[in-house]
């Protein structure tokens, strides 16, 4: 257990609770019950990294597709504003979830990429300073990606691009996706991903893949990246991975020792591994409880950590209200907002 003024993770037993003054400015009205809750000083309104979208037209692919489901067939902008107003969270920054439009052959998913990065562009056009995006990617597809990675950054300005942790029997760190990241590194890019079901592991245990596998995917795609040595090799990109990294905090000794001591990965040091871990960022969305943020602190410094929902899946106000519970006011505001805007300019002022 950490002790008061030890390293950012504070529990309720360890540090004084936040519960006596109010963390957002647009919680006023969720504390007007407590007129000193809402009079406190607080900091401008979170930004959410992992805030999902649906446009038309990909909705439609999933529905042919038979992959559809009603939070992403009820999801509408207004939905989104809503619950960020509950929250608290002053921007939100949009992405498709899985299976992105990986589902479709080469010219379909680049066509439907840009129909959705068009259309994500268009609310940030509307709603000024609530959305950003991360742009869809026609992913496994090198070319097309290519060329949309270009247009989303340099016409639309997208904050950044998104990719699933796999595609079918391939992972991030494939030899065939290094084209894509030498791009992204050149252009310093922010690479959120968020995972997804690979051809390997279906009907596992009799669960649905979002119990297990999608944690352990994220986890698969982190050593895919940092073991083929891509991760070395892109140190400009800044990689955000979904639900505090997934299941990687479980794997520390197996990634540090085990890895690094077969024949075959002689050349990677456990002290190298670690600095590839610390360096990248990890998302709050699903994992804000008490467990899975001590182990998260214990890995990373608070300031590679961000902010993220999980809409519509999850609600703002439950993530913001967990992580309230177990994480100091100092981080707190880091993790809420300063780590975000650090990472993406657009949103530093």
């Amino acid at each position: 257990m950490h002790k008061p003024g030890s390293k950012s993770f504070r529990c309720r037993c360890c540090a004084p609770s936040l519960g006596r003054r109010a963390f957002l400015a647009g919680t006023a009205a969720a504390l007007a019950a407590s007129p000193a809750l809402a009079q406190s000083a607080a900091p401008p309104g979170l930004i959410d990294v992992h805030h999902h979208l649906s446009p038309p037209t990909w909705i439609t692919a999933l529905k042919k597709a038979k992959l559809d489901s009603p939070p992403v067939n009820n999801w509408t902008p207004e939905h989104s504003l809503a619950d960020m107003e509950r929250g608290g969270i002053a921007t939100s920054i949009l992405s498709i979830t899985m299976p992105a439009v990986s589902i479709l052959g080469p010219q379909d998913a680049a066509a439907l990429a840009r129909e959705c990065n068009e259309y994500a562009k268009s609310l940030t056009e509307k709603h000024p300073g609530r959305f950003g995006f991360f742009a869809a990617l026609p992913m496994p597809h090198v070319d097309e990606t290519l060329k949309e990675i270009a247009y989303a950054l340099d016409v639309l300005k997208a904050d950044g691009v998104a990719f699933m942790t796999s595609y079918g029997d391939k992972w991030l760190g494939h030899a065939s996706f290094a084209p894509v990241w030498a791009e992204l590194n050149r252009r310093n890019a922010v690479a959120y991903t968020h995972p997804t079901t690979p051809d390997c592991c279906v009907n596992l245990a009799s669960v649905p893949p979002s119990m297990v596998e999608w944690n352990t995917d994220t986890t698969r795609s982190i050593g895919n990246l940092v073991f083929s040595g891509t991760a070395e090799r892109t140190p400009n990109v800044k990689f955000i991975f979904s639900h505090a990294g997934g299941t990687v905090t479980s794997v520390i000794d197996r990634f540090t020792i085990q890895m690094v001591s077969m024949p075959e990965y002689k050349s990677f040091t456990g002290p190298g591994v670690m600095a590839q871990l610390k360096r990248f960022y990890y998302d709050t969305a699903q994992a804000s409880n008490p467990v899975t943020m001590a182990a998260l602190t214990r890995m990373v410094d608070a300031k590679q950590i961000v902010f993220g929902t999980d809409y519509p899946y999850r609600t703002a106000l439950e993530q913001i209200t967990s992580l309230r519970a177990v994480l100091s006011e100092a981080d707190m505001r880091l993790i809420g907002r300063g780590n975000a805007q650090a990472m993406l300019p657009r949103w530093a002022g």
